[in-house]
């Protein structure tokens, strides 16, 4: 028993070393490096002018658009010209068949020769009863119904060359003719249909003097004044042309409860993109004020809730910490702030997607088009 003892006890005191050494062998893990702060460009919420504006609909117009209708019936037997013709005033555009009017002139020129004819006689007639009333060889009666027959005469001559005159103006309605410069519009008539007074020839419009009408809601009636300024947009948002109100109806149109307001489009910008009839937003600026912006860059959307990122001081360095914030409408490439920042946060515009809630950031300044668009 004592022999098996001893034994064991000289395996343990041999296995002693290799434990120690073992032991010595194993080190404590070293701590986990800190995260690298990761490089931005951040920009601060800075005070702009924001305009405040509503936008409309509105129609474009020509001061000089007319529709052409004939004065007189007839078939048409000429069409001088198609549509989007450029045309000068008094330009013939059109002929209706005119030769039952040379008739009538031609006749009526008949008329006028006859009575011509009596007249002159009349005229010479009554120079010689003048004179022989003189010498008293006629009497005071014959001499005055001389003088009745050339005032008759008279009379019916200048009513002939006058009906004449009638005629031959009337004979000018067969030409249709353009009534200042402009562009001819659609032609639904053809060359040989019967047209009458209520038939449409053409239109012709001069797109150098446009004007947008705008009917304005009547809870806008304290405010809405001349002066106002307007930007004509497209259905991108893109400027067609700048202007001001120069007119504000003193009534409220019954149809479409608005108050009718114009704006007159500078001759240039008329003839490049805009036509009498168009149909375009009109947006009138109302008042400005300074109210805190963001750049575009800075904003992200997520399920219709717009969000920004904003460079917060944590410990010795930054972080990136998300920020829900409401924003009106865009200006150019800023955003108006309505709540959620403050004047000289800093926002991230740069790297967002790679950014989560509390990534540390080094935050450096914007430069070119983005501290732009944050100025």
């Amino acid at each position: 028993m004592r022999f098996l003892g001893s034994s064991r006890n000289g395996r343990l005191w041999q296995l002693y070393p290799l434990a120690v050494l073992l032991a010595g062998c194993t080190k404590a893990a070293p701590p986990a490096a800190a995260p690298q702060a990761m490089p931005v460009q951040v920009a601060p919420v800075t005070l702009n002018s924001v305009p405040a504006t509503d936008t409309y609909v509105s129609t474009i117009k020509s001061r000089r658009s007319a529709t052409l209708q004939p004065q007189v019936d007839g078939n048409l037997t000429r069409i001088l010209v198609k549509s989007g013709d450029a045309v000068k005033a008094g330009q013939v555009l059109m002929q209706i068949d005119p030769l039952k009017q040379v008739a009538t002139v031609e006749a009526q020129q008949g008329t006028e020769q006859q009575q011509r004819a009596v007249y002159q006689y009349n005229q010479a007639d009554l120079a010689r009863e003048q004179e022989l009333f003189k010498d008293g060889i006629i009497s005071k009666q014959a001499y005055d119904q001389a003088m009745q027959s050339f005032q008759n005469s008279k009379g019916a001559l200048d009513s002939a060359s006058a009906l004449t005159n009638t005629q031959r103006q009337q004979l000018a309605y067969y030409q249709i003719r353009a009534p200042f410069a402009g562009i001819v519009g659609d032609i639904p008539v053809h060359l040989g249909d019967y047209v009458s007074s209520t038939t449409t020839l053409t239109t012709v419009d001069e797109n150098n003097d446009l004007e947008a009408y705008i009917y304005i809601p009547t809870e806008r009636a304290a405010q809405v004044r001349p002066g106002l300024p307007v930007d004509l947009l497209d259905v991108a948002g893109t400027v067609l042309a700048r202007s001001s109100l120069n007119f504000v109806s003193p009534e409220v149109d019954n149809g479409l409860q608005g108050i009718l307001a114009k704006a007159p489009i500078p001759a240039l910008k008329s003839a490049e993109r805009l036509r009498n009839g168009q149909m375009v937003n009109a947006r009138i600026t109302w008042s400005s004020s300074r109210t805190p912006t963001v750049p575009v860059l800075a904003v992200t959307r997520i399920g219709g809730q717009s969000f920004v990122y904003v460079a917060a001081a944590q410990g010795a360095g930054y972080a990136a910490h998300q920020v829900s914030v409401t924003l009106g409408e865009p200006v150019g490439n800023l955003y108006p702030v309505i709540a959620g920042l403050h004047t000289g946060d800093r926002v991230i515009l740069s790297g967002i997607q790679f950014l989560q809630e509390g990534v540390p950031v080094q935050p450096m300044e914007a430069s070119g088009p983005a501290a732009k668009a944050g100025s």
